[in-house]
């Protein structure tokens, strides 16, 4: 039996949704910008062998708004575990929560495993570019940047009434394109509109996108992953996002410095999703869950 509710986690309010069962259990964790709706189908695949726990993560979704560091992120998931009575769950995240995930598995020994679905921050740096030109790279860098500004700008913005049934086609249609569930991506969508003093936004909030920029800007993974002794898993994509197109050289070059850090980690298996993009969660569930299950059960 599926059941919605919302815990306490001290500073906000969190809402989850359990896909229950008494298998091991397993935190779903979505990515920046997404919720828990977002990985339904994924968690769909993964509730035969799992009691799959899927958590809007603060300032997303239902949950409340409150300051974004990694420890509040990862309190908020200790939180759930104890108000939830789960004990040593598996954690598996995507993109943001990928990175959740990761730091998860540092600071838990215990943990059963810990899977990263390309939990992995955006390039920042010419060195995070290997093959590339370094002046190309500067070059590429600064365009990232300013694209990026572009869309924390339009972070939290009022959406106008007259324009919401237009958006919600928009989205119908982009889930049409990616071959994704109609109905869980129109939830998704939903869920993060907020509304408030007669305005309806999308969530994130601008405050809550400066502060995940910020954060995952800073990110560096090779001594997270250096530092884990828990089984850990962290899979790659091997294409771009259609949006990442203008941007190819830099993405293909980026996902070069991906492997050689996790390589070099020595510790988490890792391996390249044929025909993935970051959207791997909405392109290939099926195949991840599979993936996820056989990993934690050789774990």
């Amino acid at each position: 039996m599926i059941n919605d509710r919302l815990i306490d986690a001290g500073d906000v309010p969190l809402a989850v949704r359990d896909f229950g069962g008494d298998q091991p259990p397993l935190l779903l964790l979505h990515g920046a910008g997404g919720n828990l709706a977002t990985m339904t189908t994924l968690a769909r695949a993964l509730r035969p062998n799992h009691r799959v726990i899927t958590v809007d993560l603060r300032g997303h979704g239902r949950s409340g708004e409150g300051t974004w560091t990694w420890d509040s992120a990862l309190g908020d998931l200790a939180a759930v575990c104890v108000q939830m009575e789960i004990e040593r769950p598996a954690v598996v995240g995507h993109s943001l929560g990928g990175m959740l995930a990761a730091l998860w598995g540092q600071r838990h020994p215990e943990a059963p495993g810990v899977v990263s679905l390309d939990g992995n921050p955006p390039p920042t740096s010419v060195d995070q570019l290997p093959g590339l030109d370094p002046a190309k790279a500067s070059a590429e860098l600064e365009r990232l940047h300013a694209t990026f500004n572009q869309i924390e700008a339009q972070a939290g913005r009022v959406i106008e009434a007259d324009r919401l049934a237009d958006l919600v086609e928009s989205q119908q249609a982009a889930a049409r394109d990616m071959g994704a569930n109609e109905k869980v991506w129109i939830e998704g969508f939903r869920r993060n509109l907020a509304h408030e003093n007669g305005e309806t936004s999308l969530r994130p909030s601008a405050a809550v996108t400066s502060q995940l920029r910020t954060l995952m800007n800073e990110l560096d993974l090779g001594p997270v992953y250096a530092g884990t002794s828990c089984p850990e898993l962290v899979v790659l994509p091997t294409r771009n996002l259609p949006q990442q197109e203008p941007f190819a050289e830099l993405y293909e070059a980026h996902r070069r410095f991906l492997l050689e850090q996790v390589r070099a980690a020595g510790h988490p298996r890792y391996l390249q999703l044929a025909d993935a993009s970051h959207a791997m969660v909405v392109e290939q569930p099926a195949v991840l869950a599979g993936l996820i299950t056989d990993f934690l059960r050789s774990a």
